[in-house]
């Protein structure tokens, strides 16, 4: 049975990643992003592109829900469908250089939110934090 500290902290930690996607969504907003768009456009360009099945392990959703996103970034002309030349029945996710761009500008905006928000907390306080949500993030 969960302590009262335990379900304390619990609470914290939603509450803390709630904080983070609002503001994420309001770092996003000049862009008319979505959160999954944002990360389906930096898969994308890490990889210098990828099959839409490997677009949706990315981001850890279903194939069809990555075709949706996919498609939505393919409307505002940040990736582009290429055949794949391993594989005919296939295509390749590519970001077009406009999508280069405003993943570089997310990135920035990204950094310096996250900037913002950590600077509450000391360099020591940052490095607990990484270290501890590290152990609690690990999935092994």
């Amino acid at each position: 049975m969960a302590d009262e500290g335990t379900t304390e902290l619990g609470e914290l930690l939603m509450r803390a990643s709630r904080t983070q996607r609002r503001r994420w969504r309001d770092v996003l907003a000049p862009w008319d992003l979505s959160p999954h768009q944002a990360r389906a456009l930096t898969v994308v360009c890490e990889r210098d592109g990828v099959r839409l099945s490997d677009l949706a392990e990315g981001l850890r959703i279903a194939p069809r829900s990555a075709t949706e996103v996919a498609d939505a970034l393919q409307e505002r002309g940040l990736v582009e469908r290429t055949p794949d030349p391993g594989d005919r029945r296939a295509v390749i996710l590519r970001p077009t250089d406009e999508g280069r761009r405003i993943r570089a500008e997310i990135g920035a905006a990204r950094a310096a939110d996250s900037s913002e928000l950590f600077a509450r907390l000391s360099p020591d306080d940052r490095s607990t934090l990484a270290r501890l949500l590290g152990i609690l993030a690990d999935e092994n």
